[in-house]
Protein backbone atom coordinates (compact mmCIF):
# COMPACT_ATOMS: atom_id res chain seq x y z
CA UNK A 1 0.00 0.00 0.00
CA UNK A 2 1.28 3.44 -1.24
CA UNK A 3 2.13 5.97 1.45
CA UNK A 4 0.22 8.58 -0.39
CA UNK A 5 -2.85 6.10 0.54
CA UNK A 6 -2.37 5.50 3.37
CA UNK A 7 -2.39 9.39 3.85
CA UNK A 8 -5.94 9.70 2.20
CA UNK A 9 -6.89 6.68 4.58
CA UNK A 10 -5.75 8.73 7.33
CA UNK A 11 -7.02 12.21 6.74
CA UNK A 12 -10.22 10.45 6.32
CA UNK A 13 -10.12 8.85 9.57
CA UNK A 14 -9.65 11.95 11.61
CA UNK A 15 -12.59 13.53 10.58
CA UNK A 16 -15.16 12.44 13.15
CA UNK A 17 -17.03 13.37 15.84
CA UNK A 18 -15.45 15.01 19.18
CA UNK A 19 -14.57 12.04 21.50
CA UNK A 20 -15.38 12.58 25.17
CA UNK A 21 -13.09 12.82 28.08
CA UNK A 22 -11.79 9.58 28.80
CA UNK A 23 -11.36 9.27 24.93
CA UNK A 24 -9.71 12.06 24.37
CA UNK A 25 -7.35 12.06 26.81
CA UNK A 26 -7.28 8.86 29.35
CA UNK A 27 -7.73 6.38 26.68
CA UNK A 28 -6.80 8.40 23.86
CA UNK A 29 -4.90 7.12 20.23
CA UNK A 30 -3.60 10.65 19.22
CA UNK A 31 0.17 9.88 19.06
CA UNK A 32 0.15 13.44 20.97
CA UNK A 33 -2.15 13.09 23.87
CA UNK A 34 0.11 9.22 24.38
CA UNK A 35 3.49 11.03 24.24
CA UNK A 36 1.97 13.46 26.90
CA UNK A 37 1.00 10.64 28.67
CA UNK A 38 4.58 8.83 28.40
CA UNK A 39 6.29 12.07 29.40
CA UNK A 40 4.50 13.07 32.52
CA UNK A 41 4.38 9.22 33.40
CA UNK A 42 8.12 8.89 33.17
CA UNK A 43 9.06 12.06 34.46
CA UNK A 44 7.28 10.86 37.83
CA UNK A 45 9.21 8.18 38.12
CA UNK A 46 12.44 9.59 37.52
CA UNK A 47 11.66 11.77 40.19
CA UNK A 48 10.70 9.04 42.32
CA UNK A 49 14.20 6.93 41.42
CA UNK A 50 16.35 10.09 42.12
CA UNK A 51 14.65 9.74 45.66
CA UNK A 52 15.47 6.80 46.74
CA UNK A 53 19.07 7.40 45.57
CA UNK A 54 18.70 10.81 47.70
CA UNK A 55 17.79 8.52 50.62
CA UNK A 56 20.76 5.86 49.40
CA UNK A 57 23.13 8.90 49.96
CA UNK A 58 22.63 9.33 53.26
CA UNK A 59 23.61 5.97 54.13
CA UNK A 60 26.87 6.47 52.09
CA UNK A 61 27.74 9.42 54.00
CA UNK A 62 26.53 8.63 57.47
CA UNK A 63 26.31 5.21 57.72
CA UNK A 64 24.54 3.60 60.59
CA UNK A 65 23.23 7.16 61.37
CA UNK A 66 19.51 7.79 61.87
CA UNK A 67 17.90 9.54 58.92
CA UNK A 68 16.55 13.14 59.74
CA UNK A 69 12.70 13.68 59.08
CA UNK A 70 12.07 11.00 56.96
CA UNK A 71 13.78 8.27 59.20
CA UNK A 72 10.90 6.98 60.83
CA UNK A 73 8.30 7.16 57.96
CA UNK A 74 9.34 3.15 56.92
CA UNK A 75 8.71 1.44 60.30
CA UNK A 76 10.76 -0.95 62.25
CA UNK A 77 11.31 -3.46 59.55
CA UNK A 78 12.99 -1.41 56.63
CA UNK A 79 14.66 1.82 59.21
CA UNK A 80 14.28 0.80 62.94
CA UNK A 81 15.39 3.98 64.65
CA UNK A 82 15.59 5.75 61.48
CA UNK A 83 18.59 3.58 60.37
CA UNK A 84 18.39 1.89 57.31
CA UNK A 85 18.74 -2.01 57.12
CA UNK A 86 20.82 -3.68 54.70
CA UNK A 87 18.33 -5.05 52.89
CA UNK A 88 16.32 -2.38 52.57
CA UNK A 89 19.32 -0.33 51.04
CA UNK A 90 19.77 -3.43 48.49
CA UNK A 91 15.81 -2.78 48.25
CA UNK A 92 16.72 0.50 47.33
CA UNK A 93 19.29 0.34 45.16
CA UNK A 94 17.92 -2.32 43.14
CA UNK A 95 14.69 -0.06 42.60
CA UNK A 96 16.37 2.96 41.73
CA UNK A 97 18.32 1.49 38.76
CA UNK A 98 15.36 -0.21 37.48
CA UNK A 99 12.64 2.66 37.73
CA UNK A 100 15.50 5.29 36.29
CA UNK A 101 16.38 2.91 33.15
CA UNK A 102 12.77 1.17 32.37
CA UNK A 103 10.27 3.60 33.97
CA UNK A 104 11.86 6.97 33.56
CA UNK A 105 14.67 7.15 30.82
CA UNK A 106 13.74 4.45 28.22
CA UNK A 107 9.78 5.81 28.25
CA UNK A 108 10.76 9.27 28.43
CA UNK A 109 13.07 9.06 25.09
CA UNK A 110 11.56 6.59 22.79
CA UNK A 111 7.58 6.87 24.10
CA UNK A 112 7.62 10.11 25.09
CA UNK A 113 9.64 12.63 22.89
CA UNK A 114 9.73 9.60 20.03
CA UNK A 115 6.07 9.51 20.20
CA UNK A 116 5.32 13.44 20.24
CA UNK A 117 7.90 14.48 17.78
CA UNK A 118 8.54 12.19 15.37
CA UNK A 119 4.93 11.66 13.35
CA UNK A 120 5.47 15.68 13.34
CA UNK A 121 8.77 15.54 12.00
CA UNK A 122 7.55 12.98 9.10
CA UNK A 123 4.44 15.32 8.06
CA UNK A 124 2.44 11.89 9.67
CA UNK A 125 -1.04 12.37 10.59
CA UNK A 126 -0.64 9.63 13.24
CA UNK A 127 1.25 6.70 14.23
CA UNK A 128 0.43 3.64 11.88
CA UNK A 129 -1.40 1.42 14.79
CA UNK A 130 -2.62 4.28 16.79
CA UNK A 131 -4.59 1.52 19.37
CA UNK A 132 -1.38 -0.44 19.42
CA UNK A 133 -0.11 2.98 20.57
CA UNK A 134 -2.27 3.59 23.05
CA UNK A 135 -1.90 -0.28 24.52
CA UNK A 136 1.63 -0.22 24.64
CA UNK A 137 1.40 3.11 26.86
CA UNK A 138 -0.61 1.36 29.68
CA UNK A 139 1.12 -1.99 29.07
CA UNK A 140 4.05 0.05 30.26
CA UNK A 141 1.60 2.09 32.96
CA UNK A 142 0.30 -1.85 34.28
CA UNK A 143 4.01 -2.59 34.84
CA UNK A 144 5.41 0.47 36.37
CA UNK A 145 2.40 0.21 39.12
CA UNK A 146 3.27 -3.42 39.43
CA UNK A 147 6.97 -2.30 40.03
CA UNK A 148 5.89 0.33 42.65
CA UNK A 149 3.21 -2.19 44.32
CA UNK A 150 6.75 -4.56 45.49
CA UNK A 151 7.70 -1.91 47.73
CA UNK A 152 4.31 -3.11 50.35
CA UNK A 153 4.99 -6.84 50.01
CA UNK A 154 6.25 -8.38 52.86
CA UNK A 155 10.38 -8.55 52.45
CA UNK A 156 9.90 -5.22 50.49
CA UNK A 157 10.97 -4.13 47.24
CA UNK A 158 13.30 -6.39 44.34
CA UNK A 159 16.83 -6.51 46.17
CA UNK A 160 19.14 -8.29 44.15
CA UNK A 161 19.99 -5.05 41.82
CA UNK A 162 18.73 -3.72 38.66
CA UNK A 163 20.06 -6.79 37.14
CA UNK A 164 18.84 -9.35 38.92
CA UNK A 165 21.57 -12.16 38.92
CA UNK A 166 20.79 -15.69 39.71
CA UNK A 167 21.14 -17.57 41.95
CA UNK A 168 20.52 -14.52 44.52
CA UNK A 169 17.50 -13.46 42.32
CA UNK A 170 15.59 -16.58 42.63
CA UNK A 171 15.71 -17.19 46.20
CA UNK A 172 14.88 -14.00 46.96
CA UNK A 173 12.11 -12.57 48.88
CA UNK A 174 8.63 -11.89 46.99
CA UNK A 175 9.54 -8.69 45.58
CA UNK A 176 11.32 -10.10 43.25
CA UNK A 177 8.15 -11.74 41.61
CA UNK A 178 6.89 -8.41 41.15
CA UNK A 179 9.88 -7.06 39.84
CA UNK A 180 9.94 -10.16 36.84
CA UNK A 181 5.89 -9.47 35.88
CA UNK A 182 6.61 -5.72 35.84
CA UNK A 183 9.96 -6.67 33.52
CA UNK A 184 7.41 -8.93 31.14
CA UNK A 185 4.92 -5.90 30.68
CA UNK A 186 7.28 -3.15 30.20
CA UNK A 187 9.16 -5.14 27.71
CA UNK A 188 5.92 -6.28 25.98
CA UNK A 189 5.40 -2.20 26.09
CA UNK A 190 8.58 -1.86 24.00
CA UNK A 191 7.87 -4.47 21.76
CA UNK A 192 4.89 -2.85 20.87
CA UNK A 193 5.90 0.49 20.30
CA UNK A 194 9.11 -0.43 18.19
CA UNK A 195 6.98 -1.98 16.11
CA UNK A 196 4.60 0.95 15.47
CA UNK A 197 7.66 3.48 14.74
CA UNK A 198 9.37 1.10 12.61
CA UNK A 199 6.31 1.03 10.10
CA UNK A 200 5.46 4.52 11.04
CA UNK A 201 8.70 6.13 9.53
CA UNK A 202 8.81 3.63 6.60
CA UNK A 203 5.09 4.12 5.48
CA UNK A 204 4.05 7.34 6.82
CA UNK A 205 6.54 9.59 5.57
CA UNK A 206 5.45 12.73 3.67
CA UNK A 207 5.72 13.54 0.04
CA UNK A 208 9.12 14.65 -1.15
CA UNK A 209 10.51 13.65 2.32
CA UNK A 210 13.69 10.80 1.18
CA UNK A 211 15.05 8.74 3.75
CA UNK A 212 18.06 11.01 3.86
CA UNK A 213 16.05 14.10 4.14
CA UNK A 214 15.01 12.96 7.68
CA UNK A 215 16.10 14.90 10.39
CA UNK A 216 18.43 12.92 12.54
CA UNK A 217 16.04 12.67 15.25
CA UNK A 218 13.98 10.37 13.35
CA UNK A 219 16.84 8.83 12.50
CA UNK A 220 18.15 8.26 16.15
CA UNK A 221 14.47 6.52 16.90
CA UNK A 222 14.28 4.07 13.35
CA UNK A 223 17.63 2.49 15.02
CA UNK A 224 16.29 2.80 18.45
CA UNK A 225 13.13 0.99 17.55
CA UNK A 226 15.08 -1.80 15.74
CA UNK A 227 17.25 -2.18 18.80
CA UNK A 228 14.26 -2.66 21.30
CA UNK A 229 12.90 -4.92 18.85
CA UNK A 230 15.55 -7.55 18.64
CA UNK A 231 16.96 -7.44 22.05
CA UNK A 232 13.78 -7.11 24.69
CA UNK A 233 12.69 -10.36 23.29
CA UNK A 234 15.49 -12.44 25.27
CA UNK A 235 15.14 -10.40 28.19
CA UNK A 236 11.48 -11.31 27.98
CA UNK A 237 12.17 -14.63 27.69
CA UNK A 238 14.66 -14.75 30.44
CA UNK A 239 12.21 -12.99 32.87
CA UNK A 240 9.68 -15.82 31.92
CA UNK A 241 12.25 -18.60 33.36
CA UNK A 242 13.44 -16.78 36.29
CA UNK A 243 9.60 -16.65 37.09
CA UNK A 244 9.14 -20.51 36.72
CA UNK A 245 12.38 -20.64 38.55
CA UNK A 246 10.57 -18.77 41.41
CA UNK A 247 6.93 -19.95 41.35
CA UNK A 248 6.99 -23.38 39.54
CA UNK A 249 9.97 -24.96 40.74
CA UNK A 250 11.92 -24.91 37.21
CA UNK A 251 16.14 -24.59 37.84
CA UNK A 252 16.92 -22.72 34.51
CA UNK A 253 19.56 -20.65 36.60
CA UNK A 254 19.76 -22.44 39.77
CA UNK A 255 22.97 -24.54 39.80
CA UNK A 256 23.48 -28.14 41.73
CA UNK A 257 24.57 -28.17 44.92
CA UNK A 258 23.51 -24.53 46.09
CA UNK A 259 24.25 -24.31 49.55
CA UNK A 260 21.71 -21.66 51.66
CA UNK A 261 22.59 -20.41 55.10
CA UNK A 262 24.01 -23.65 55.34
CA UNK A 263 21.59 -26.10 53.97
CA UNK A 264 21.37 -27.48 50.66
CA UNK A 265 18.80 -25.81 48.25
CA UNK A 266 17.88 -29.08 46.66
CA UNK A 267 16.81 -30.32 49.55
CA UNK A 268 14.53 -27.27 51.05
CA UNK A 269 12.71 -26.76 47.67
CA UNK A 270 12.87 -30.45 46.11
CA UNK A 271 14.43 -29.26 42.73
CA UNK A 272 16.52 -30.80 40.30
CA UNK A 273 19.52 -28.06 39.97
CA UNK A 274 21.44 -28.11 37.09
CA UNK A 275 20.76 -24.72 35.85
CA UNK A 276 23.02 -21.94 34.78
CA UNK A 277 23.10 -18.33 36.54
CA UNK A 278 25.58 -17.42 33.51
CA UNK A 279 22.98 -18.17 31.06
CA UNK A 280 20.94 -15.30 32.87
CA UNK A 281 24.00 -12.75 32.67
CA UNK A 282 24.05 -13.47 29.37
CA UNK A 283 20.35 -12.98 28.24
CA UNK A 284 20.13 -10.06 30.35
CA UNK A 285 23.48 -8.22 28.76
CA UNK A 286 22.30 -9.14 25.24
CA UNK A 287 19.31 -6.98 26.23
CA UNK A 288 21.21 -4.18 28.48
CA UNK A 289 24.04 -3.32 26.49
CA UNK A 290 21.69 -2.18 23.46
CA UNK A 291 19.52 -1.00 26.45
CA UNK A 292 22.72 1.65 26.62
CA UNK A 293 22.08 3.04 23.03
CA UNK A 294 18.56 2.87 23.25
CA UNK A 295 19.34 5.53 26.22
CA UNK A 296 21.73 7.35 24.34
CA UNK A 297 20.80 7.43 20.43
CA UNK A 298 17.25 9.37 20.77
CA UNK A 299 19.09 11.84 23.47
CA UNK A 300 22.05 12.25 20.57
CA UNK A 301 18.96 13.00 17.76
CA UNK A 302 17.22 15.68 20.09
CA UNK A 303 20.65 17.30 20.65
CA UNK A 304 21.79 17.03 17.13
CA UNK A 305 18.01 19.27 16.40
CA UNK A 306 19.03 21.90 18.89
CA UNK A 307 22.52 22.24 17.88
CA UNK A 308 21.26 22.83 13.96
CA UNK A 309 18.52 25.46 15.46
CA UNK A 310 20.56 27.24 17.69
CA UNK A 311 24.11 27.84 15.23
CA UNK A 312 22.29 28.36 12.34
CA UNK A 313 24.24 26.19 10.23
CA UNK A 314 23.65 22.79 9.32
CA UNK A 315 24.89 20.00 10.52
CA UNK A 316 28.15 19.07 10.22
CA UNK A 317 28.25 15.63 8.38
CA UNK A 318 25.31 15.10 8.25
CA UNK A 319 25.32 11.62 6.02
CA UNK A 320 28.30 10.56 8.11
CA UNK A 321 25.83 10.66 11.33
CA UNK A 322 23.52 8.87 10.18
CA UNK A 323 25.49 6.53 9.04
CA UNK A 324 27.33 6.28 12.77
CA UNK A 325 24.16 5.25 14.45
CA UNK A 326 22.96 2.15 11.73
CA UNK A 327 26.76 0.90 12.40
CA UNK A 328 26.41 1.71 16.27
CA UNK A 329 22.81 -0.06 15.72
CA UNK A 330 24.43 -2.90 14.82
CA UNK A 331 27.43 -3.37 16.38
CA UNK A 332 25.63 -3.01 19.96
CA UNK A 333 24.47 -6.80 19.39
CA UNK A 334 28.51 -7.74 19.99
CA UNK A 335 29.50 -6.46 22.41
CA UNK A 336 27.76 -7.74 25.44
CA UNK A 337 30.35 -10.04 26.95
CA UNK A 338 32.12 -7.07 28.23
CA UNK A 339 30.31 -6.87 31.65
CA UNK A 340 31.20 -10.41 32.07
CA UNK A 341 35.25 -10.60 31.61
CA UNK A 342 35.19 -12.18 35.14
CA UNK A 343 33.28 -15.04 34.12
CA UNK A 344 36.00 -17.09 33.22
CA UNK A 345 35.09 -16.85 29.83
CA UNK A 346 38.73 -17.36 28.73
CA UNK A 347 41.21 -14.99 26.77
CA UNK A 348 39.80 -15.98 23.38
CA UNK A 349 36.53 -14.31 23.59
CA UNK A 350 37.36 -11.58 26.08
CA UNK A 351 39.69 -10.88 22.76
CA UNK A 352 36.60 -10.08 21.18
CA UNK A 353 34.49 -9.05 23.11
CA UNK A 354 37.20 -6.21 23.86
CA UNK A 355 37.95 -5.67 20.11
CA UNK A 356 34.26 -4.96 19.31
CA UNK A 357 34.35 -2.76 22.29
CA UNK A 358 36.63 -0.62 20.86
CA UNK A 359 34.98 -0.71 17.73
CA UNK A 360 31.87 0.74 18.81
CA UNK A 361 33.64 3.71 20.09
CA UNK A 362 34.26 4.78 16.96
CA UNK A 363 30.32 5.46 15.42
CA UNK A 364 29.81 7.36 19.13
CA UNK A 365 33.00 9.74 18.44
CA UNK A 366 32.02 10.57 15.04
CA UNK A 367 28.42 11.56 16.04
CA UNK A 368 30.39 13.55 19.23
CA UNK A 369 32.95 15.17 16.89
CA UNK A 370 29.92 16.30 13.82
CA UNK A 371 28.39 18.05 16.95
CA UNK A 372 31.30 19.81 17.89
CA UNK A 373 32.13 20.62 15.06
CA UNK A 374 28.69 22.17 13.86
CA UNK A 375 29.47 24.97 16.47
CA UNK A 376 32.72 26.05 14.42
CA UNK A 377 31.58 29.22 12.73
CA UNK A 378 27.87 29.28 14.32
CA UNK A 379 26.18 32.61 15.17
CA UNK A 380 25.24 30.47 18.74
CA UNK A 381 21.69 31.58 20.45
CA UNK A 382 22.59 30.41 23.95
CA UNK A 383 19.01 29.64 24.58
CA UNK A 384 17.70 27.16 27.72
CA UNK A 385 17.69 24.26 24.88
CA UNK A 386 21.11 25.41 23.48
CA UNK A 387 22.72 24.78 27.51
CA UNK A 388 21.38 21.96 27.79
CA UNK A 389 22.81 20.08 24.57
CA UNK A 390 25.85 22.01 24.98
CA UNK A 391 26.43 20.68 28.58
CA UNK A 392 25.39 16.97 26.99
CA UNK A 393 28.93 17.24 24.87
CA UNK A 394 31.59 17.49 27.36
CA UNK A 395 29.15 15.13 30.02
CA UNK A 396 28.72 12.43 27.11
CA UNK A 397 32.22 12.61 25.97
CA UNK A 398 33.93 12.03 29.51
CA UNK A 399 31.27 8.81 30.28
CA UNK A 400 32.56 7.35 27.04
CA UNK A 401 36.03 8.27 27.83
CA UNK A 402 35.99 6.22 31.13
CA UNK A 403 34.23 3.09 29.60
CA UNK A 404 37.24 2.48 27.31
CA UNK A 405 39.13 0.93 30.58
CA UNK A 406 35.91 -1.37 31.03
CA UNK A 407 36.21 -2.78 27.91
CA UNK A 408 39.72 -3.97 27.83
CA UNK A 409 39.66 -7.30 30.10
CA UNK A 410 43.23 -6.18 31.89
CA UNK A 411 41.82 -3.36 33.60
CA UNK A 412 38.44 -4.25 33.76
CA UNK A 413 39.64 -7.05 36.03
CA UNK A 414 40.34 -4.64 38.38
CA UNK A 415 37.40 -1.66 37.82
CA UNK A 416 34.91 -4.33 37.90
CA UNK A 417 32.12 -3.47 40.55
CA UNK A 418 33.75 -1.03 42.22
CA UNK A 419 32.79 3.29 42.18
CA UNK A 420 34.36 3.36 38.72
CA UNK A 421 31.79 1.43 36.79
CA UNK A 422 28.73 3.33 38.39
CA UNK A 423 30.79 6.61 37.67
CA UNK A 424 31.36 5.82 34.10
CA UNK A 425 27.77 4.50 33.25
CA UNK A 426 25.91 7.91 35.66
CA UNK A 427 28.55 10.07 32.98
CA UNK A 428 26.79 8.56 30.07
CA UNK A 429 22.96 8.38 31.33
CA UNK A 430 22.52 11.19 34.01
CA UNK A 431 24.59 14.31 33.00
CA UNK A 432 24.56 12.84 29.08
CA UNK A 433 21.52 11.56 28.60
CA UNK A 434 18.87 13.65 30.77
CA UNK A 435 20.66 16.78 29.77
CA UNK A 436 19.68 15.70 26.30
CA UNK A 437 16.31 15.10 27.64
CA UNK A 438 16.33 18.76 29.76
CA UNK A 439 16.87 20.11 26.40
CA UNK A 440 14.34 18.38 24.90
CA UNK A 441 11.32 19.33 27.12
CA UNK A 442 12.55 22.87 27.00
CA UNK A 443 12.73 22.68 22.86
CA UNK A 444 9.39 21.20 22.03
CA UNK A 445 7.46 22.25 24.96
CA UNK A 446 6.19 25.32 22.83
CA UNK A 447 4.91 23.22 20.00
CA UNK A 448 3.04 20.51 23.00
CA UNK A 449 1.64 23.43 25.18
CA UNK A 450 1.63 26.88 22.64
CA UNK A 451 3.45 28.69 25.72
CA UNK A 452 6.95 29.42 26.27
CA UNK A 453 8.87 28.12 28.91
CA UNK A 454 10.72 30.73 31.48
CA UNK A 455 14.13 31.29 29.84
CA UNK A 456 15.49 32.68 33.60
CA UNK A 457 14.03 29.30 35.41
CA UNK A 458 15.68 27.70 32.95
CA UNK A 459 19.34 28.97 33.03
CA UNK A 460 19.07 28.90 37.20
CA UNK A 461 18.12 24.97 36.25
CA UNK A 462 21.18 24.77 34.03
CA UNK A 463 23.52 25.52 35.79
CA UNK A 464 22.48 24.00 39.46
CA UNK A 465 22.27 21.05 37.24
CA UNK A 466 25.35 21.28 35.41
CA UNK A 467 27.54 21.62 38.65
CA UNK A 468 25.60 19.46 40.81
CA UNK A 469 25.84 16.19 38.55
CA UNK A 470 29.36 16.70 38.34
CA UNK A 471 29.82 16.93 42.37
CA UNK A 472 28.02 13.62 42.45
CA UNK A 473 29.98 11.72 40.04
CA UNK A 474 33.35 12.87 39.67
CA UNK A 475 34.21 11.80 43.13
CA UNK A 476 32.99 7.67 41.97
CA UNK A 477 36.02 7.66 39.88
CA UNK A 478 38.41 8.44 42.62
CA UNK A 479 37.21 5.79 44.80
CA UNK A 480 36.83 3.03 42.18
CA UNK A 481 40.43 3.50 41.36
CA UNK A 482 41.21 3.12 45.09
CA UNK A 483 39.31 -0.46 44.72
CA UNK A 484 35.76 0.96 46.61
CA UNK A 485 33.31 -1.66 45.72
CA UNK A 486 29.65 -1.04 44.89
CA UNK A 487 26.76 -1.84 46.46
CA UNK A 488 28.32 -1.68 49.64
CA UNK A 489 25.10 -0.82 52.21
CA UNK A 490 27.48 1.45 54.53
CA UNK A 491 29.42 3.07 51.64
CA UNK A 492 33.17 1.32 52.60
CA UNK A 493 33.38 2.37 55.70
CA UNK A 494 34.00 -1.35 56.93
CA UNK A 495 36.63 -1.40 54.20
CA UNK A 496 40.28 -1.47 55.71
CA UNK A 497 41.99 0.00 52.65
CA UNK A 498 39.11 2.00 51.76
CA UNK A 499 39.37 4.86 54.76
CA UNK A 500 41.58 7.38 52.75
CA UNK A 501 38.66 8.09 50.28
CA UNK A 502 35.62 7.59 52.42
CA UNK A 503 35.23 11.58 53.00
CA UNK A 504 34.63 11.51 48.83
CA UNK A 505 30.76 10.01 50.04
CA UNK A 506 30.31 13.16 51.68
CA UNK A 507 30.79 15.66 48.87
CA UNK A 508 29.04 13.08 46.15
CA UNK A 509 26.10 13.10 48.69
CA UNK A 510 25.73 17.02 49.73
CA UNK A 511 25.93 17.07 45.80
CA UNK A 512 22.56 15.22 45.52
CA UNK A 513 20.83 16.85 47.70
CA UNK A 514 21.69 19.90 45.79
CA UNK A 515 20.89 18.31 42.82
CA UNK A 516 17.45 17.57 44.28
CA UNK A 517 17.21 21.32 45.19
CA UNK A 518 17.99 22.24 41.91
CA UNK A 519 15.46 20.64 39.52
CA UNK A 520 12.77 22.68 41.47
CA UNK A 521 13.27 25.73 38.72
CA UNK A 522 12.43 22.94 36.63
CA UNK A 523 9.26 21.84 38.33
CA UNK A 524 7.94 24.93 39.18
CA UNK A 525 8.83 26.32 35.63
CA UNK A 526 7.13 23.21 33.86
CA UNK A 527 3.69 23.45 35.59
CA UNK A 528 3.48 27.34 35.78
CA UNK A 529 4.40 27.85 32.15
CA UNK A 530 1.99 25.16 30.94
CA UNK A 531 -1.01 27.51 32.17
CA UNK A 532 0.41 30.96 32.48
CA UNK A 533 3.25 31.23 30.19
CA UNK A 534 4.01 33.35 26.78
CA UNK A 535 2.15 32.27 24.33
CA UNK A 536 4.19 31.83 20.83
CA UNK A 537 3.35 31.06 17.15
CA UNK A 538 3.69 28.12 14.75
CA UNK A 539 7.65 28.49 14.98
CA UNK A 540 9.28 30.25 17.69
CA UNK A 541 12.64 29.01 17.46
CA UNK A 542 12.48 29.75 13.32
CA UNK A 543 13.05 26.08 12.75
CA UNK A 544 13.32 23.82 9.71
CA UNK A 545 11.60 20.76 9.95
CA UNK A 546 8.03 19.24 9.24
CA UNK A 547 6.88 19.69 12.80
CA UNK A 548 7.14 23.23 13.33
CA UNK A 549 4.38 23.53 10.09
CA UNK A 550 2.04 22.51 12.76
CA UNK A 551 0.04 24.95 14.84
CA UNK A 552 1.37 25.32 18.06
CA UNK A 553 -0.60 22.88 19.48
CA UNK A 554 -1.20 20.51 16.82
CA UNK A 555 -5.05 20.05 16.50
CA UNK A 556 -6.39 16.26 15.91
CA UNK A 557 -4.45 15.05 12.76
CA UNK A 558 -1.41 17.46 13.33
CA UNK A 559 -1.50 19.59 10.26
CA UNK A 560 -4.25 21.34 8.35
CA UNK A 561 -3.11 19.61 5.52
CA UNK A 562 -0.48 17.13 4.56
CA UNK A 563 3.04 18.86 4.09
CA UNK A 564 5.12 18.23 1.11
CA UNK A 565 9.06 17.95 1.40
CA UNK A 566 10.78 20.50 -0.87
CA UNK A 567 14.49 19.96 1.20
CA UNK A 568 16.70 18.58 3.58
CA UNK A 569 15.76 19.09 7.01
CA UNK A 570 19.21 21.60 8.08
CA UNK A 571 18.61 24.49 5.46
CA UNK A 572 19.95 27.32 7.91
CA UNK A 573 22.14 30.27 6.43
CA UNK A 574 21.83 29.64 3.08
CA UNK A 575 23.61 31.94 0.87
CA UNK A 576 21.43 34.36 -1.44
CA UNK A 577 18.39 33.28 0.99
CA UNK A 578 15.95 36.09 2.21
CA UNK A 579 16.03 34.93 5.65
CA UNK A 580 18.49 32.43 7.82
CA UNK A 581 15.99 29.42 7.98
CA UNK A 582 14.26 27.55 4.79
CA UNK A 583 11.69 25.51 5.96
CA UNK A 584 11.44 22.05 4.51
CA UNK A 585 7.59 22.43 3.70
CA UNK A 586 7.97 26.18 1.43
CA UNK A 587 8.19 25.67 -1.64
CA UNK A 588 11.59 26.34 -3.97
CA UNK A 589 11.44 30.14 -3.82
CA UNK A 590 8.60 30.74 -2.05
Amino acid sequence: MSAEHHHHEHSDHHEHHELGFWRKYVFSIDHKVIGIQYAVTALFFLLFGFCLMMMMRWQFAYPLQPMPFIGTWFGETFMPGGVMTPDFFNSLGAMHGTIMVFLGVVPLVVGGFGNYVMPLQIGAPDMSFPKLNMMSYWVFFVGGVIMLASFFVRGGAASSGWTSYAPLSVIAPTGQTYWLIGMVFLITSSLLGSMNFIVTIVQLRAKGLTMFRLPFFVWAQFVTAFLLLLAFPPLEAAGVLQLMDRVAGTSFFLPEGLVVSGQQLVQKREITGGGSPLLWQHLFWFLAHPEVYVLILPAMGIVAEIVANNTRKPLFGYRSMVYSVIFLGFMSFIVWAHHMFITGMGTTMATFFQTTTMIISIPSIVVLTALILSLWGGSIRFTTPMLFALGFLPMFGIGGLTGLPLGLAATDVHLHDTYYVIGHFHYVVAPGTIFGLFAGVYYWFPKATGRAMNEALGKLHFWGSLVFMNVIFMPFFIMGLAGVSRRLYDGGASYAHAQHVLQWNVVSSVGAWCLGLAQIPFIVNFFWSAFRGRRVGANPWEATTLEWAAPSPPPHGNFPQLPRAHRGPYEYSVPGASRDYLPQWEPRGA
